[in-house]
């Protein structure tokens, strides 16, 4: 069984999942943000909230299939 606090940062990165999807990054960043505050070791929140905040100042184009392309190492 999970802990009640993992159920909350699992649902938080669902929701900023859906969002990212939505391209709705803003919003997305918000959910990943506190999904953190719950869990700051939370891998896959971590990478969302980095990507989104990227996504949120540079926007993909309209036609983005919601993969992530490096442009720099």
């Amino acid at each position: 069984m999970i802990s009640e606090e993992k159920k909350q940062v699992l649902d938080l990165y669902a929701e900023g999942r859906k969002l990212y999807k939505l391209m709705k990054f803003s919003e997305a960043v918000e959910r990943f943000a506190k999904a953190l505050e719950i869990d700051p070791k939370d891998g896959p929140s971590k990478v969302y909230f980095d990507r989104c905040k990227l996504y949120a100042a540079n926007p993909p184009d309209e036609d983005w299939d919601g993969v992530f392309t490096m442009t720099h190492k």
